[in-house]
C-alpha cells in the first residue's frame, strides 16, 4: 500500500481564533492602562469655586507713552474722515443716487471751515462729506480749489467755529532723518488711527497724478495704508510737518515706505487755493515730446544729446516771445524743434528736469533757456508766465 501525503495549507480557522484573542488582550491592556493614567490625575477637571485672579498694579505709563497719548488727544480733534461718492440716475425711477467711491483723511486748516486733503482723495468725486471727531454728522463739503501737480486740495464745510480745531503748523526745512513722526488718519475707514515711526529719508521725489514730480517729499516708516491719504504727519511736538500722500508697495499694501508732501509746500499752496482756487504755476507755454520719442530720435542720430524736445509753442506765450521754435512739418519733412538742454545753467536731460527747474522760480521771473538747435547751442531769455492750474 502506498501512503499519499496531501498538503492542505494552514489551518485558517485556528489562526483566526488566535488573532482574535490577541486583539482582545491588547484592547484590555489598553483600557487598563488608560484607567491607571486617569487614576493618576490630580482631582476633578472642574472647580466650581474658580475666581478671577487679582490684577497686578502696573504703575505709571512710561514718559514716551504719556507723550504719545497726549499728542494724539491734542491732534485728533483736527483730523477728519472724508467719504466721496459719484452720482448716478436710476434708469427706472429717474432718481439720482449716490454711489460710494472712496474714503480718505484730511485736517482742519482754519476756523473758516477749510479742510486740506490730497487731490487724489476727491479726484473724480461729485460728492464729498467730512466727518469731524466726536461728531457722527457728515457735513457736505464744497471744493475750494485743487493743485493736482502737488496732490493737494482744499474743501470747505459750514460748521460752527466752536466745532473746528485747526491743526498747528510746523516746518519741514529743518527736519532730520531719525526724528519721530506720528501719522493720524482713517486707514480702511477705521476712524482716528495713530501710527508711529521715524523719518526714513528726506528730499525724495514722487510723481503726482499729473505725472509731474513732487519734490522734497518726506519718507517715513510710519504705517500708511489706503485711507490714510490726506491725513497729517506730525512731529513729536504735535506740529504738522507733512501730508501723507502715497506708499511704495509692489502689493498695494503697507510695505514700510510712506511719503508725505512737506508742510513748507503745503503752507504755500493752500493759501493760494483759498485765495483764488488755483495756484500760479510758472512755465514757458510749450508742449513737449515724450522722453521716449526723444530717445528714439537720439538712437537715429538726429539729436546730439538728451533734453526736453519742444513739440509746440502756444501763441503769445513766454516761449514764443523768447524765440523758442516748435517742431514743424514742411513739404512733407519734419523739422525738429528746439531741444531745451538747460535752464539758468542747470542741465535738462528729460521732461521732469524741466518741471523741477521751473518750480524753483516765480511767475514774471526771467530765466535763461539754453536750447540745442541743429548743431548750435543758443541762449534765449524768457519771462515765465502763469500756466493753467492742473
Amino acid at each position: 500500500m502506498q501512503i499519499r501525503t496531501v498538503y492542505r495549507g494552514p489551518n485558517l480557522k485556528r489562526h483566526g481564533s488566535a488573532n482574535a484573542w490577541l486583539v482582545a488582550i491588547l484592547l484590555i491592556l489598553t483600557v487598563l492602562l488608560f484607567f491607571k493614567m486617569m487614576d493618576g490625575l490630580p482631582g476633578p477637571l472642574l472647580n466650581p469655586d474658580a475666581q478671577s485672579r487679582p490684577v497686578t498694579a502696573r504703575g505709571d505709563l512710561a514718559e514716551d507713552e504719556q507723550a504719545t497719548i497726549a499728542l494724539f488727544k491734542a491732534a485728533s480733534g483736527s483730523v477728519v474722515h472724508i467719504n466721496t461718492a459719484g452720482l448716478r440716475r436710476d434708469r427706472v425711477s429717474l432718481n439720482v443716487m449716490e454711489i460710494p467711491q472712496g474714503s480718505g483723511s484730511g485736517f482742519v486748516w482754519d476756523h473758516d471751515g477749510h479742510v486740506v486733503t490730497n487731490y487724489h482723495v476727491i479726484q473724480g468725486a461729485e460728492v464729498a462729506r467730512v466727518i469731524l471727531e466726536d461728531d457722527d454728522n457728515p457735513y457736505t463739503a464744497r471744493l475750494v480749489g485743487a493743485a493736482p501737480d502737488k496732490d493737494l486740495a482744499v474743501l470747505k464745510i459750514d460748521v460752527p467755529k466752536s466745532k473746528l480745531s485747526p491743526i498747528p503748523i510746523g516746518k519741514s526745512s529743518d527736519l532730520q532723518v531719525g526724528q519721530k513722526v506720528f501719522a493720524i488718519g482713517n486707514p480702511f475707514s477705521l476712524d482716528q488711527t495713530l501710527t508711529t515711526g521715524v523719518i526714513s529719508g528726506l528730499g525724495r521725489e514722487i510723481m503726482s497724478v499729473t505725472q509731474r514730480p513732487i519734490q522734497d517729499v518726506i519718507q517715513t516708516d510710519a504705517a500708511i495704508n489706503p485711507g490714510n491719504s490726506g491725513g497729517p504727519l506730525l512731529d513729536s511736538a504735535g506740529l504738522l510737518i507733512g501730508v501723507n500722500t502715497a506708499i511704495y508697495s509692489p502689493s498695494g499694501a503697507y510695505a514700510g515706505i510712506g511719503f508725505a508732501v512737506p508742510v513748507d509746500t503745503v503752507n504755500v499752496i493752500v493759501p493760494q487755493l483759498i485765495r483764488s482756487g488755483k495756484i500760479d504755476r510758472p512755465g514757458l507755454g510749450v508742449a513737449l515730446w515724450s522722453d521716449t520719442h526723444v530717445q528714439r530720435l537720439m538712437e537715429r542720430n538726429s539729436l546730439p544729446r538728451a533734453g526736453a524736445l519742444v513739440r509746440d509753442v502756444a501763441r503769445g506765450s513766454a516761449a514764443e516771445k523768447a524765440g523758442i521754435r516748435p517742431t514743424q512739418e514742411r513739404d512733407g519733412r519734419i523739422l525738429i524743434g528746439d531741444l531745451i538742454i538747460a535752464i539758468d545753467g542747470t542741465p535738462i536731460n528729460e521732461q521732469r528736469d524741466l518741471f523741477r527747474s521751473l518750480e524753483g522760480h516765480q511767475v514774471g521771473e526771467s530765466v535763461t533757456v539754453t536750447v540745442q538747435r541743429a548743431e548750435e547751442q543758443i541762449d534765449l531769455q524768457a519771462t515765465l508766465q502763469a500756466l493753467p492750474s492742473g
